[in-house]
């Protein structure tokens, strides 16, 4: 599974990425992680990455501009076949999106071997964005953070433990989630 982080604190990730599980994980080659600073997909010398929103509305967010170029960057289309990821998955974190759940983790650990997980800050993202790129809307619960790169740290440690060999098998067949998920799928 890899999983590419579209932000514009790229350092937030750092400690957590690089620490227990998720970083056996990657020492494992179980998952990749490929971090994309925003702020690389600018073309003004400041970096500007947020505006105000397009129709109008109060505060600042997220361009559509360097979001699609980060992703046509990341060659969605050009050699996935041969990187071998043939199923992507496009999240954008938002408080209004559909509430992540274990269900949905489970779900995205078996369907892609790819996710692009784009974090906001401010009041978002631009709205075009996730109508161009097709993208699923989550939120990780019923609050509004300040931003979507705790949210992705949180799927990737709840989609990560779902792939084999992350972690025993016995782990989760303890956990109480897991059963549920099992007596949904038959």
């Amino acid at each position: 599974m890899q999983f590419d982080i579209i932000t514009i604190f790229p350092k937030i990730f750092n400690s957590y990425l690089n620490e227990s599980i998720i970083k056996r994980a990657q020492k494992n080659k179980k998952i990749k992680i490929n971090i994309v600073s925003l702020r690389d997909f600018t073309d003004d010398k400041h970096k500007k990455v947020d505006d105000k929103p397009y129709g109008g509305g109060a505060g600042m967010v997220l361009m559509a501009e360097p979001i699609i170029k980060a992703l046509s960057k990341l060659s969605l289309d050009k050699g996935r076949k041969k990187e071998g990821l043939n199923k992507t998955k496009i999240v954008i974190f938002s408080a209004k999106g559909r509430q992540f759940n274990q269900k949905i983790a489970y779900d995205w650990a078996k369907k892609y071997d790819r996710i692009i997980l784009i974090t906001g800050r401010y009041e978002g993202i631009d709205e075009r964005v996730k109508t161009i790129l097709k993208a699923d809307e989550i939120s990780i619960g019923p609050y509004v953070l300040t931003d979507g790169d705790v949210a992705a740290m949180i799927v990737i440690s709840a989609v990560s433990r779902l792939i084999p060999g992350v972690i025993k098998l016995e782990s989760l067949e303890e956990e109480s989630h897991w059963n549920l998920l099992l007596k949904k799928e038959k």
